[in-house]
């Protein structure tokens, strides 16, 4: 019992002094509606640390105040630090909003007029100017398959074939 309360203590303390700095970006093809829906879960805080550091402006995601400046922030934010390239053409993130859950901040986009994939190229480097340790992990689903992909910073590209 002493050795289990000892290795969560260590791990406790590990996790105090060394924080996880994760991003995760889901994109599901959705056949049906021939769109890409995008969404990317960041840490509250680190987005809101990076909209801070790279728009200079005081940040605050859970103030129904400042809704219309966070949209406006994010959407720039995260279309800076997220391309799409599907079969070979160049595609542009449309911003449908965010939500917070918890910790968390959920941004949600979408790509019209994709009525197939075969292969998605993309550029994430979502909070990468904030953390050297920052680790951002992919997820794509095209008709039902699944693929994932982690980058560790400096990385920033991937590719998906379907």
């Amino acid at each position: 019992m002493a050795l289990l309360s000892f290795k969560w203590l260590l791990v406790s303390l590990v996790a105090l002094f060394h924080p996880f700095y994760v991003s995760v970006t889901e994109i599901n093809h959705n056949a049906k509606d021939k769109t890409l829906e995008v969404s990317c879960k960041i840490f509250i805080d680190d987005m809101e640390d990076a909209l801070k550091k790279n728009y200079a402006v005081s940040t605050d995601l859970s103030n129904e105040k400042q809704i219309a400046q966070n949209n406006r922030l994010i959407n720039d934010y995260v279309s800076k630090h997220l391309s799409l390239i599907a079969d070979g053409k160049a595609v542009k993130l449309q911003f449908v909003g965010f939500e917070k859950d918890k910790e968390s901040v959920y941004c949600y986009f979408e790509v019209p007029h994709i009525a197939t994939i075969k292969k998605i190229d993309l550029t994430n480097s979502l909070l990468q100017e904030m953390h050297q340790e920052q680790i951002n992990i992919m997820h794509i689903v095209v008709n039902g398959a699944r693929k994932s992909y982690k980058l560790d910073y400096p990385a920033k590209q991937a590719s998906f074939s379907f």
